[in-house]
């Protein structure tokens, strides 16, 4: 018998506690299209709401296809825990994560995912794939979406119609 594991939740009724975690990824999300990158930030706090990890997109600037936000902020809590299970904490993340970052969720244990913008391209939460809907899978999490969705998708279609135009330009010079 099929049991759906995973729950995903987009409704508007956020804690107080996800907004500032989110806007704080926002924030970094800033940091990485200063940098010239895709404008996404995570943020990765433990179970008494203590930030352990946090990442923006640094793809370019590192010459690394691997360094997503997710990824960055997945990384610096496992060094700072000593551990690679990231058991009762929750991520942030400003876009829907892509299957590759989806699987790092899944290998760190992460118990709870709450991200902003969905990602209909490449989003392996439910937008395009749903990696934690297979009930094969040996971790389950809570997921909550479109936690100040529009913000967070607002960022992302600004960089992109920015870079657009800013090649349209490089075409007529």
């Amino acid at each position: 018998m099929f049991i759906k594991p995973t729950q995903i939740s987009c409704s508007t009724e956020t804690s107080e506690q996800d907004i500032a975690f989110m806007q704080y990824a926002l924030d970094l999300a800033d940091l990485a299209e200063a940098r010239g990158e895709i404008p996404v930030g995570a943020v990765l706090v433990n179970k008494d709401l203590n930030i352990i990890g946090k990442g923006w997109n640094q793809t370019i600037e590192l010459s690394d296809p691997t360094a997503h936000a997710e990824m960055q902020a997945i990384r610096q809590a496992g060094q700072r825990l000593g551990n690679y299970r990231l058991l009762d904490c929750t991520l942030y993340v400003t876009l829907e994560p892509c299957p590759m970052c989806a699987g790092a969720i899944l290998h760190s244990r992460i118990g709870r995912l709450v991200f902003g913008a969905s990602d209909y391209k490449t989003g392996a939460v439910g937008s395009r794939y749903h990696l934690f809907e297979d009930y094969k899978m040996n971790h389950f999490l809570e997921i909550q979406g479109n936690v100040l969705g529009k913000e967070c998708s607002q960022k992302i279609s600004d960089f992109f119609k920015r870079r657009r135009q800013q090649k349209a330009e490089m075409k007529k010079a």
